[in-house]
């Protein structure tokens, strides 16, 4: 099987795969933050802009700054804030931020793609200033990340090489446990968890199905490598799974697990 790699080419591939339930996942996230207003925000791994769109609109920022290393996927995020805040290329091994300058970094379905995540929160760390808020979310892929729980459940059942592509099995890093530990293991007090949840509500299979063909991603990317015939079955094998409404719409439920400290 040919191996598919996480990262999104395309901007408009991932808005239409994910990027309309991060969105949504945004505002829960900082609800559950509940900080003040007049904070200077610094978003790492910002994307397409889903969480640096949510501070602007929820949390009246002083000063808002969004990095990426996709220059493609900050002329996304850009696009959404109209011109507020600030976007710069960089990564989480080098963050073009002063030391000690920030009130609040946050990283919003980042931190299972980040190479060296110990790296990562040191980094965070040193342009937070002392006091300072460190949070994050990732989605919850081995338990209640619905959509794709089904898709990945159903793979395994057909071909057993497919676990390998699952992130509920790779990103360890996406457990509540696992989160705290890295977070208190890094020197931040007072660390906390959360799950946090939405719902996915597709209009009918076709709208839950769609998105899978695109190609890029994990999911689409393993269902490309499959033969027509063999593409079909799976189509089949998951519309048996999947709960209709009498109206013949797909409720289900996406849960991404948040995590936050203060840097001493």
């Amino acid at each position: 099987m040919k191996p598919t790699r996480d990262n999104w080419n395309s901007s408009t591939s991932y808005e239409y795969f994910m990027g309309r339930w991060s969105t949504r996942m945004a505002p829960v996230f900082l609800n559950w933050l509940d900080l003040p207003a007049g904070l200077d925000w610094l978003d790492l791994g910002c994307g397409t802009g889903a969480l640096s769109e949510a501070i602007s609109k929820n949390c009246r920022p002083a000063s808002q700054t969004g990095v990426d290393p996709s220059p493609e996927f900050l002329e996304k995020a850009k696009t959404k804030l109209a011109g507020k805040g600030s976007f710069a290329v960089g990564s989480a091994s080098a963050i073009p931020t002063q030391d000690h300058t920030v009130d609040v970094v946050v990283s919003g379905l980042a931190l299972n793609f980040f190479p060296d995540l110990d790296a990562a929160l040191a980094e965070m760390q040193r342009v937070l200033k002392p006091g300072g808020t460190l949070a994050a979310y990732v989605w919850d892929y081995a338990d209640r990340m619905d959509f794709l729980r089904i898709f990945w459940d159903t793979a395994l059942e057909i071909d057993p090489a497919s676990k390998a592509l699952d992130e509920g099995v790779r990103f360890k890093i996406c457990n509540r446990i696992e989160l705290e530990k890295a977070f208190s293991g890094s020197g931040l007090a007072g660390v906390e968890t959360a799950l946090l949840d939405i719902e996915t509500v597709f209009a009918n299979f076709d709208n839950y199905w769609t998105p899978f063909l695109g190609g890029q991603g994990p999911a689409p990317g393993y269902l490309a490598s499959l033969n027509p015939p063999k593409r079909e079955a799976f189509k089949l094998a998951i519309q048996k799974k999947l709960p209709v409404e009498a109206d013949g719409s797909i409720r289900l439920l996406a849960r991404a697990i948040g995590v936050k400290g203060v840097c001493g």
